[in-house]
């Protein structure tokens, strides 16, 4: 699977910092001052993540994130 497959949850919090996050897959989200930002960061760490993953020869998770109230 790759970055774009999976949802990205992206919300602000009260600093005003923004956090974007793949739910699917733990650990995977950044923080920082900007939304923009914030998912280029995401995608960053996606991509390390991905190839940890590699590297042990397992298979990303299935995103089976449901978004119920948007």
């Amino acid at each position: 699977m790759e970055f774009q497959d999976y949802k990205i949850v992206l919300y602000r919090q009260e600093d005003g910092a923004w956090v974007a996050e793949v739910p699917a897959i733990s650990g995977c989200y950044a923080l920082m001052p900007t939304r923009e930002k914030a998912l280029a960061e995401l995608s960053k760490v996606f991509q390390m993540i991905s190839e940890e993953y590699r590297e042990k020869d397992l298979p990303l998770p299935a995103d089976t994130t449901e978004i119920v109230h948007a």
